[in-house]
């Protein structure tokens, strides 16, 4: 493929391309379970980005724009795979929006979850962790359902607030989690 060469102001789809490569496989991994596929998608990807990478004005908002056009990807692929064929309950990964990153990263919230008060980190272990529903807490604990709900959301926005510290999240444009990452200032948490 030509080198492509853009504005002074953008960088080159060479070095975009290697800075995202890794993370966008790791995405596609996540979602894709036939690792001949994932190649396929990858490639499909780099021709996409080689196309449209000039559409990017913000250079700040490229990760966010890669990850949406790998996004959209997949789901073309997916219906493309469901016209042609009966598609089987594995192969729908998008049913819960990215679950997989959010099994990847509920290995990762258990210290954050310890790191809170007793009572929050007792309350989120065992609604997020053990998935105990709020109904059935409130009433093992004997306390009112919109009391409980009320020190649900107060003890997650603790546990955001912990985990911000830490982590940064990239999400798409419907707030979905696509991938994080590790920030260096972090302690031994993460």
């Amino acid at each position: 493929m030509p080198d492509k060469v853009l504005p002074e102001n953008t960088l080159r789809i060479e070095d975009v391309w290697q800075q995202y490569q890794t993370s966008l496989k790791r995405f596609l991994h996540s979602n894709v379970s036939c690792p001949d596929d994932v190649d396929d998608l990858l490639q499909d990807i780099l021709i996409k980005t080689y196309q449209q990478i000039s559409t990017v004005k913000d250079k700040n908002k490229l990760k966010s724009w890669l990850f949406q056009l790998a996004n959209n990807t997949i789901i073309d692929f997916y219906r493309k795979r469901a016209r042609g064929k009966g598609v089987t309950e594995d192969e729908l990964w998008y049913t819960e929006g990215g679950e997989s990153i959010h099994r990847q990263l509920s290995h990762c919230i258990l210290p954050f979850i310890q790191a809170l008060p007793e009572e929050d980190a007792q309350l989120l272990s065992a609604i997020e962790i053990n998935g105990t529903s709020q109904k059935d807490y409130a009433e093992q604990h004997g306390m009112k359902y919109s009391t409980l709900k009320s020190r649900v959301q107060k003890s997650r926005e603790k546990l955001n607030r912990l985990f911000n510290e830490c982590c940064e999240m990239k999400l798409d444009s419907h707030g979905n989690i696509i991938d994080f990452e590790q920030k260096a200032r972090c302690g031994k948490r993460c």
